[in-house]
C-alpha cells in the first residue's frame, strides 16, 4: 500500500515522486475507476486520467473535481486518497501560493510555506465544503486554502518574526511587510480568478483597490457573485477601466447585457455587506 507519509526531498518534488508510486497502487487504481464512473466518464486511464481531467478544466474538470471533493469529505478508506488526488491536481497553484507568501526579509522558507500550502489544500479538500455554482470550483477551493495558509502563517508570526517586528517599525507605512504580504496575497488570488484584466496586482495598487478585490473574492467564494459578476465589477472600477464593449466581447455577450450584469452584481454585493453588518 502507498505510504502517504514517506519522507523525501522538497515538498513539491516529493509530491510528484509519490504520485508516480500512488498511480501504480492497486487500491488507488480501483478507486479511480469508481470516481471516473461517478463523474460520468469512461475509465480508461486510472489515476493519471483522473488528474488529467481535473486539470483540463471546463465542465468535465468541474464534475471530476466535485466528485473527488464529495469522496474526500465523506467517510471510508478512500477519503484520504481522494483528497490526495485533489492536492496533486492543485500543485501548480500551490506553488504560486507558496511563492506569494515567502518573505524576502526573513521568516519561513519557500519549502516551509509549501508544506503549509499543501496542508491547507488537504484540509480544504477534506472539509466537505463543495461550491455548487458552475464555473470555478477549483478557484473557490484555492481561496479556502489561501485563507487557511494566511491564518496559519499569521498565528506563528510573532514566534518566528523578530526581524519582522523590527521591519514593521520603518517610518514609511506604505512599505510595511504586513501590507506587502496582503497586497501580494490578494493580488495573486485576484489574478487567478481573472479579476485583473492585465495580470496580477502590483505593489503600488491602492488600498481601496485591494479592499474591493478582497470583497469580490469573498463574494465569489460564498456564491454571492459568479466569476463573470466579479469581473464585471472589477474591470469597470480598475484604474484603467475596461470598456464594456471589450469586456462583453470576451464573455460572448453585449455591452448592454454586461452593464446590467454589473448593476446587479453591485447591488448584490452591497446587500450582502449590509446583511453582514
Amino acid at each position: 500500500m502507498f505510504d502517504l507519509l514517506r519522507p523525501a526531498g522538497g515538498v513539491f518534488g516529493r509530491l510528484d515522486s509519490d504520485w508516480a508510486q500512488l498511480c501504480a497502487d492497486a487500491r488507488m487504481r480501483a478507486c479511480a475507476v469508481r470516481w471516473l464512473s461517478a463523474a460520468g466518464l469512461e475509465a480508461a486511464g486510472g489515476p493519471e486520467q483522473v488528474l488529467a481531467v481535473v486539470r483540463s478544466g471546463g465542465s468535465r474538470g468541474d464534475a471530476m473535481l466535485r466528485c473527488l471533493l464529495e469522496q474526500a469529505g465523506g467517510r471510508g478508506g478512500s477519503t484520504v486518497l481522494a483528497a490526495r488526488v485533489v492536492v496533486q491536481a492543485m500543485v501548480p497553484a500551490a506553488v504560486r501560493m507558496a511563492r506569494g507568501q515567502v518573505r524576502s526579509f526573513g521568516g519561513r522558507t519557500f519549502d516551509e510555506v509549501g508544506h503549509v500550502a499543501i496542508a491547507a489544500l488537504f484540509e480544504a479538500a477534506r472539509s466537505g465544503r463543495i461550491h455548487g455554482r458552475p464555473g470555478r470550483p477549483a478557484a473557490n477551493l484555492l481561496l479556502d486554502a489561501l485563507r487557511l495558509v494566511c491564518r496559519d502563517l499569521a498565528a506563528d508570526r510573532e514566534a518566528l518574526g523578530v526581524d519582522l517586528l523590527t521591519a514593521e517599525e520603518v517610518p514609511d507605512p506604505a512599505q510595511r511587510p504586513a501590507d506587502l504580504v496582503w497586497s501580494r496575497t490578494v493580488g495573486r488570488a485576484a489574478a487567478d480568478a481573472d479579476l485583473e484584466w492585465a495580470g496580477a496586482v502590483g505593489e503600488g495598487v491602492s488600498g481601496a483597490r485591494l479592499e474591493l478585490l478582497e470583497l469580490l473574492l469573498e463574494a465569489m467564494a460564498s456564491g454571492t457573485l459568479s466569476p463573470a459578476d466579479g469581473c464585471s465589477v472589477s474591470w469597470f472600477y480598475a484604474a484603467d477601466s475596461v470598456p464594456d464593449g471589450r469586456a462583453a466581447e470576451r464573455f460572448g455577450t453585449t455591452a448592454g447585457a454586461w452593464q446590467r450584469r454589473r448593476s446587479r452584481a453591485v447591488r448584490a454585493l452591497r446587500d450582502s455587506l449590509q446583511t453582514a453588518a
